[in-house]
C-alpha cells in the first residue's frame, strides 16, 4: 500500500487546481474541513464548485472562501447563516444549485456506489423539478437525479489510522462518510492520527479503501452555529 500519510493540509492538497469540483463534508459547522478550507484559503484557489450541506458563516467554513470570491458555484441544501453568500446570490455573482437535503445525500451515496442516477421523489411539482426527467412508479412521480462528480473529498473525521480507516464522532457523520465514497481523490482530516491496528474495526465507518490521503489537524474551533441557552430562573 502506498503512504496515505501527509504532514500538513498544505501538502495534502497540493494539486487542487482553479476550477476543481470539491465535496466538502460536515453538517452546519460541525465536523468540516477547518485545516483543509484554510490550506485552500492560504493557496488562493479560485473558481471552485462546492458541494456541501451547508455554506458556512461569514467569518468560518465556506464562508471564508466566498469572502475571498474562491467559489464560483455552490451545491448546497442550507445557506441561510451566511450574509456574505446572500449578498452574492441575489447580486449574481454567485452561482447556486439549491437541492433538497434528502437529494443531496442521496446523489452522493449514488457516486460512491458508482451509480450513474437515481430516481427520488423529492422536489415534485417544485422548481427543483423544473427540466428534469420524471417517471412514475406505482402511483408516485419520481425526479430523475444525477450523481455528483466531484474531483475531491474533503472530509475531517474524530480518529484515523495510517491506512485511512476513519471513525466519525456525533453530527460530523452527516455527510462525511458518504462524501468519503463518492470523491474521486478523497483527502481526510483526523484529529487524531493512530497507527494501523490501533482502531477498533467494529467502530470503523469509512474503510480506509476510500481514502488517497490523510493528515492529522490542528487548532479545531469546533464553533456553534447557533448558541441558545434557557434564561436562568
Amino acid at each position: 500500500m502506498s503512504n496515505k500519510v501527509y504532514q500538513t493540509a498544505d501538502d495534502a492538497l497540493f494539486d487542487i487546481r482553479d476550477g476543481a469540483v470539491i465535496m466538502l463534508g460536515g453538517f452546519g459547522l460541525c465536523g468540516i474541513p477547518e485545516n483543509a478550507i484554510s490550506a485552500l484559503l492560504k493557496k488562493g484557489t479560485k473558481n471552485l464548485t462546492c458541494i456541501s450541506n451547508n455554506a458556512g458563516v461569514d467569518d468560518f467554513g465556506i464562508g471564508l472562501l466566498l469572502k475571498t470570491r474562491q467559489v464560483k458555484k455552490m451545491i448546497s441544501s442550507y445557506v441561510g447563516e451566511n450574509d456574505e453568500f446572500e449578498r452574492q446570490l441575489l447580486s449574481g455573482e454567485l452561482e447556486v444549485e439549491l437541492i433538497p437535503q434528502g437529494t443531496l445525500a442521496t446523489r452522493c451515496l449514488a457516486s460512491g456506489y458508482g451509480l450513474p442516477a437515481v430516481f427520488l421523489p423529492a422536489g415534485v411539482g417544485t422548481e427543483v423539478a423544473d427540466g428534469k426527467e420524471t417517471r412514475v412508479f406505482g402511483d408516485k412521480t419520481y425526479l430523475l437525479e444525477y450523481a455528483f462528480d466531484a474531483d475531491y473529498a474533503l472530509v475531517k473525521a474524530w480518529k484515523g489510522d495510517k491506512y485511512g480507516n476513519l471513525i466519525f464522532r456525533g453530527t460530523a457523520r452527516n455527510f462525511n462518510p458518504m462524501m468519503a465514497m463518492a470523491g474521486k481523490i478523497t483527502i481526510a482530516e483526523v484529529e487524531h492520527l493512530v497507527e494501523p491496528g490501533e482502531l477498533d474495526p467494529n467502530e470503523i465507518h469509512t474503510p480506509g479503501i476510500y481514502v488517497h490521503r490523510i493528515f492529522q489537524g490542528n487548532g479545531y474551533e469546533k464553533r456553534i452555529e447557533q448558541r441558545t441557552v434557557r434564561p436562568r430562573t
